[in-house]
């Protein structure tokens, strides 16, 4: 007899009663935890000390999510979020915490992770930096999603874990007057004839003025055009679209094409001194009296001699490297986009910076055979969240006194420091870097010292 399969009913997803539970702790990511019935429950939204009222949405084998659903007993740490699309928008998922506890977690987070995950204990913490917890944004990306039924363009944020475009009409934690361009900028957009070709919008607000890039996939009508020159007449900003090849076009009174090192691309400056020019789609740090106080910091931790052989892995275009060559010494900059390598380059020529060359390279493969590898007096990395655990195979050839780590993800942090304890350093200094408060997102730095 003919047997058909029959999947079985997924049991990790089904949705349990309501439940009372009582939160004991937060995660690394902002959620509360508590115990049910021999298993950790994750609860996002819920903070310590509470009783709260939850559903089950999936079960592992040692572990479950819930879901959130009223909050019994209330924290005295809890406050009312200030943006009215928090819990919609994906993003800034610790309003409901005072600041001062947010950063309190963040710090105990990074420890526990370094304790957890490296075995290495941190006797003491740096001051953190900290800076504005509203309006510190000075970047930021928006979508949009054009509905064929209303024939209508949405532009805001992602909802959490979903490609649906939460509408958006003001954003406590951008610059004040990014977060004022967004509905003008929304109207706008759904009066463009090319409305069915528009892709993500990107807001910057920098020292050379407030920049829009909006990124489309066809070529834009005169009557666009048109309606885009009287929007930044209006809103007195530099507005700049992105073309389906990468292409970048200034729209001013006569549209240009812009190219790296165009003066009309826009720059930010580092204690007057260091100023830095990116093109839309560089890596920038989003928030920039933060992004000031990190780079102080960096140089201070290193203390770079004149005479020293300084390596800046994960450079981007210079954001750590010229500073650095300020101090003297020969500053070597190694990035693996070759467009932020150019301009990285650019930068130096700008700032009269001969100590200081920059390398195309694939930090995560063989290097063995490039020619900037060998001995170095110091290394500063700055990776993206995956980290630096593949370049720190070469430390035997590098042989630094000192390294200062630049990290987004202390977990990537706590794995990286395996090598380097292996390799005979011991951590000297650890410290938060608030990059994003309102949001889980843990940014730190770390020297390592050769013992």
């Amino acid at each position: 007899m003919a047997q058909f399969f029959k999947a079985k009913p997924n049991s990790s997803k089904k949705i349990s009663a309501k439940i009372s539970l009582e939160v004991t702790q937060l995660d690394h990511l902002g959620a509360g935890i508590s115990q049910h019935e021999g298993k950790v429950v994750f609860i996002p939204g819920a903070l310590p000390g509470e009783k709260v009222k939850v559903q089950l949405i999936e079960q592992k084998k040692r572990y479950a999510r819930a879901k959130l659903l009223e909050v019994e007993q209330t924290s005295p740490q809890r406050v009312t979020p200030k943006c009215a699309h928090y819990g919609q928008c994906g993003g800034c998922d610790l309003q409901h915490l005072t600041s001062d506890k947010q950063r309190e977690h963040k710090e105990a987070a990074l420890v526990d992770l370094m304790a957890k995950l490296s075995q290495v204990k941190a006797d003491s913490l740096a001051p953190a930096l900290i800076g504005d917890e509203w309006d510190y944004r000075r970047r930021a990306r928006l979508a949009t999603y054009y509905d064929k039924g209303t024939k209508q363009t949405t532009l805001g944020f992602r909802a959490l874990s979903s490609k649906q475009v939460v509408a958006i009409k003001h954003c406590p934690v951008l610059a004040a007057s990014l977060s004022d361009l967004i509905s003008p900028l929304s109207a706008l957009l759904n009066q463009l004839e090319s409305k069915k070709a528009l892709g993500h919008v990107e807001l910057i607000q920098v020292d050379n003025g407030n920049y829009c890039i909006i990124r489309t996939t066809k070529p834009m009508s005169a009557n666009d055009i048109e309606k885009l020159q009287a929007f930044t007449a209006s809103q007195q900003i530099k507005l700049i679209v992105q073309g389906n090849e990468s292409e970048l076009t200034l729209i001013d009174k006569e549209p240009k094409a812009l190219t790296i090192g165009a003066e009309a691309l826009p720059h930010y400056l580092l204690n007057d001194e260091v100023k830095l020019n990116f093109t839309p789609g560089n890596f920038i740090q989003v928030n920039g009296d933060i992004n000031q106080a990190m780079v102080n910091q960096a140089v201070d931790w290193l203390a770079v001699e004149p005479d020293e052989r300084v390596l800046d892995l994960f450079c981007g275009v210079g954001n750590f490297s010229l500073p650095l060559a300020r101090k003297g010494g020969e500053v070597i900059g190694v990035e693996g986009v070759p467009e932020m390598v150019q301009q990285a380059r650019l930068n130096a020529e700008l700032n009269h910076l001969d100590n200081v060359s920059f390398y195309h390279t694939d930090l995560s493969a063989d290097l063995s055979k490039e020619p900037w590898l060998g001995k170095v007096d110091k290394i500063l990395l700055d990776p993206a969240r995956a980290g630096a655990y593949e370049s720190l195979q070469w430390l035997k050839k590098m042989k630094p006194k000192s390294i200062v780590y630049v990290s987004c993800n202390p977990a990537s942090l706590a794995r990286d420091s395996e090598p380097l304890l292996k390799h005979g350093y011991k951590l000297a200094r650890l410290g938060l870097i608030d990059m994003f408060p309102q949001t889980h997102h843990i940014e730190a730095m770390a020297l390592f010292e050769l013992k």
